[in-house]
């Protein structure tokens, strides 16, 4: 007699510890099953326990599927929560996939609205989507979200927020990345920020905003931050991360003093249900005037630990920063914080008072390693500067040695430089750092006496040079070099990450901004010279780096797609990479990256200026390397270049990887690829 009760309060603490949290709920799947008039007979009593122990293993596996078990969904942008972009999914491997052939194709919704209006111009098409119960969520460069069946590509619901009616978006206008998803046994809700800044909440079965989220669904995040924020000046582009039932919001404001006043970079947690704001964590003291120092960017987090891992950016501005003296507190840091509460657990400061627009780019990589026999749980974070800094994730404590060391001082009237700034003894640099002589080109006599010559005409020197007023400062890498947003991708299994990366440098001049800005300098931004397209520097200038975070080393580095260029073809030297962003993802067998086409810029005339690109298609195409030797072992053809992370999942037996490809000049397409 003692077995039926004990095995009924074992059934329904296993009920209690997946969020069914009472009887009503039993209630209400017995009447779903449509059996509402049998609720109180034993028999049913009995069958519908056995039918909630069905649906707890169920539930149990598919919490298991999401803890990084046998994965056949995509739950977050970066695969999981821990932005590991990993699957281990084998249904793809080295023997097949080349014969992987488009199994549906989606254009995006934004398309009838930019034709309607040829006056928006939306950046290229950053989205990966999520795959939740045959089921991908997208979002479009103009805050748009759609659902698409998994299966066939059709659409299912799309929800227009209409920011594309309001003016351009802040900073790199009409741009973003993605949803979040988060479910409960009675919900499941899509959650996303818009250029315009709204942090808006939609019912994932029909795509309607949940009217009992904020208002009616949606919530200004201007509001709240301490004064008044210009909306052309503040927005959201990426992702929010929900860790225990917190919706950590972060934003993108400009990275150009425009007023006065700026909007502040304070990242704030919002109840997942209620929309009712839990906390809000102050970047820095520079929140009062020059803003800033947000978290633009993806972020990751810990459920186990209750932690979210904030990568922040520079306080505003880039270059010039005689008007926040100091390191500048949490500039260009990483935050750990407690998810329920918002309080501070431990930071690292990767930057002191930033002078070269070197905010943290993409999600730090959470990730379970060994190290000197030790179990270690690590976050490990990507930098534009080319190093890979890395902590226990509990403590906050490097893994091996930062070391601070001195840098060059800065020249310009006001500033005053950090002297020093930290270096990590491991992982090596994965990318070029600095400029000397020593690196110029010299595939000919002719091409390095060329490149001498327009190196000249810069000021450049070590990494953390500061711009300078008397030339254009080489800056190495630039704001789009080293490692980007596009991040890394983490094996769980081996502790290996996966770097992609490009030499690119950019050249920083010092001026007086117009009288109505607020700073006496800023710095402006523009490509380096080539030699007709032939850059400055000793290749590879795209590359891939595998780095061991058990023991800090490198095990391969190889270069990331060519150049397709005439002077170096009769050369015939090897490929030497691409400098365009790569995007990876990782399964048990393959590392698979899509590069982005060549691009052209357009800057304006003054430093505010939104810049303008065309995206070209060069070379388009889904490659596969061999984790060990990071050799190339089949290719895929895409119509154009991937912009986006590539996803991948498994329904109904056939698994699928699905890309973004496009978006501002040319057409934005989902490309679903499959085996025939």
């Amino acid at each position: 007699m003692q077995k039926g009760p004990t095995w009924t309060k074992q059934l329904r603490g296993s009920a209690l510890g997946l969020g069914w949290t009472n009887d009503l709920w039993l209630r209400s799947a017995w009447r779903k099953a449509g059996c509402e008039h049998c609720i109180n007979s034993r028999v049913h009593k009995f069958l519908l326990l056995a039918a909630l122990f069905a649906l707890s293993v169920a539930a149990q596996t598919q919490t298991d599927k999401k803890a990084g078990g046998a994965v056949t969904e995509w739950l977050s942008y970066g695969g999981d929560k821990a932005s590991s972009k990993y699957s281990p999914l084998t249904q793809i491997g080295r023997d097949n996939f080349s014969r992987l052939r488009v199994a549906w194709t989606w254009r995006s919704a934004e398309e009838a609205i930019t034709k309607a209006n040829p006056d928006l111009t939306t950046w290229v098409w950053e989205s990966t989507p999520l795959m939740v119960g045959g089921v991908l969520y997208v979002s479009t460069s103009l805050s748009q979200v759609a659902a698409i069946d998994a299966a066939t590509g059709k659409t299912r619901w799309i929800y227009d927020p209409e920011t594309w009616k309001k003016g351009t978006p802040s900073n790199n206008g009409f741009v973003h990345r993605g949803v979040a998803y988060w479910a409960d046994a009675n919900d499941q809700r899509i959650l996303f920020g818009t250029g315009d800044g709204y942090l808006i909440c939609l019912n994932a079965q029909t795509g309607k905003p949940i009217p009992t989220f904020g208002e009616q669904g949606r919530i200004d995040l201007t509001q709240g931050l301490g004064r008044l924020v210009n909306r052309r000046l503040y927005g959201v582009s990426s992702p929010p991360i929900i860790c225990r039932d917190v919706v950590v919001m972060g934003s993108k404001v400009n990275d150009v003093p425009l007023e006065k006043e700026m909007p502040p970079g304070d990242v704030r947690g919002f109840d997942v249900r209620t929309g009712k704001q839990q906390w809000l964590f102050r970047a820095e003291s520079s929140w009062k005037t020059t803003g800033g120092a947000n978290v633009w960017t993806l972020m990751s987090a810990d459920d186990e630990l209750g932690y979210v891992y904030l990568p922040f950016s520079t306080p505003s501005n880039d270059w010039y920063g005689g008007q926040r003296p100091g390191d500048g507190l949490f500039g260009e840091s990483l935050v750990c914080l407690d998810a329920r509460t918002g309080k501070r657990v431990w930071h690292f400061q990767i930057v002191h008072h930033g002078l070269w627009d070197y905010d943290l780019p993409a999600a730090p990589n959470l990730i379970d390693v060994r190290v000197n026999g030790r179990p270690v749980k690590a976050v490990a974070q990507v930098s534009k500067q080319g190093y890979v800094y890395v902590f226990d994730r509990v403590t906050g404590r490097p893994i091996w040695p930062i070391e601070e060391r001195a840098v060059p001082q800065s020249t310009v009237p006001g500033e005053k430089s950090s002297r020093t700034q930290p270096f990590p003894t491991k992982p090596a640099p994965f990318d070029r750092q600095a400029v000397t002589e020593n690196d110029v080109v010299d595939f000919t006599p002719e091409l390095r006496k060329e490149a001498l010559a327009v190196l000249a005409s810069y000021h450049y020197g070590p990494l953390y040079t500061p711009p300078s007023l008397e030339k254009p400062t080489i800056q190495m890498p630039g704001w789009a070099g080293g490692a980007s947003w596009a991040g890394a991708a983490c094996d769980p299994e081996t502790g290996m990450m996966y770097v992609p990366s490009i030499t690119s440098p950019l050249a920083i001049s010092m001026v007086n901004p117009a009288p109505r800005l607020p700073a006496p300098y800023v710095g402006v931004p523009a490509p380096m010279e080539t030699m007709q397209g032939v850059p400055l520097w000793k290749p590879p200038y795209g590359r891939i780096t595998a780095i061991d975070l058990n023991t800090g080393d490198h095990r391969w580095m190889v270069p990331m797609g060519d150049l397709d260029h005439p002077w170096l073809q009769p050369l015939g030297i090897p490929p030497v990479g691409r400098p365009t962003r790569g995007h990876a993802l990782l399964t048990k067998t393959l590392l698979l990256v899509g590069q982005e086409g060549t691009t052209q810029r357009a800057e304006g005339r003054e430093p505010e200026s939104v810049t303008v690109r065309n995206f070209e298609i060069h070379d388009p195409k889904l490659s596969a390397y061999d984790k060990a030797t990071g050799k190339v072992v089949g290719e895929v053809a895409l119509p154009r270049n991937a912009t986006a992370a590539p996803m991948t999942y498994m329904l109904n037996g056939k698994q699928f990887i699905v890309v973004a490809t496009g978006g501002s000049n040319l057409p934005a397409e989902l490309i679903a690829l499959g085996l025939p």
